[in-house]
């Protein structure tokens, strides 16, 4: 499957278990979940044809899918929604943006202002992330920026 890659500047999209559910349920033929302990390399023809990835969190304390998702975006080329799921903190949404997932989905009892302006705490960084292909003071430089 094609996918275009999300622009590196568009946020992580915020769920609430409501929405997520009826995504899945709009869209669950196209899915795939993938535990945080799974290897990927035995699911590369599955990761190429989905077109969203859900990836969980069984503890916010347990950070594999930080690489998973890394790796799929860098080494699979995964362009389409990747997902944060399970146990995920307000603290942790922009370390995910950053390792790639697209979107995640937060507990009921989460205030979804208090993500949004956890996601503006920097208005920029010095290194690379899952989603560029250019340090941002390289891409700063090019012309038109």
């Amino acid at each position: 499957m094609n996918h275009e890659i999300a622009n590196a500047n568009e946020r992580i999209r915020l769920l609430t278990p409501a929405d997520h559910a009826d995504d899945t349920e709009q869209h669950g033929a196209t899915t795939l979940t993938i535990g945080n302990d799974e290897a990927l390399p035995p699911l590369a023809a599955r990761i190429a044809q989905a077109e969203r990835i859900d990836l969980q969190f069984p503890s916010f304390t347990d950070g594999r899918a930080y690489s998973q998702a890394y790796l799929l975006r860098k080494r699979y080329g995964f362009a389409g929604d990747l997902r944060a799921t399970g146990d995920v903190l307000v603290d942790q949404l922009l370390l995910m943006e950053r390792t790639g997932f697209s979107s995640a989905v937060l507990g009921d009892d989460t205030d979804l202002t208090a993500a949004r302006r956890q996601l503006d705490r920097f208005p920029g960084f010095y290194q690379r992330d899952a989603r560029t292909t250019m340090p941002p003071q390289d891409a700063a430089a090019q012309p038109g920026k």
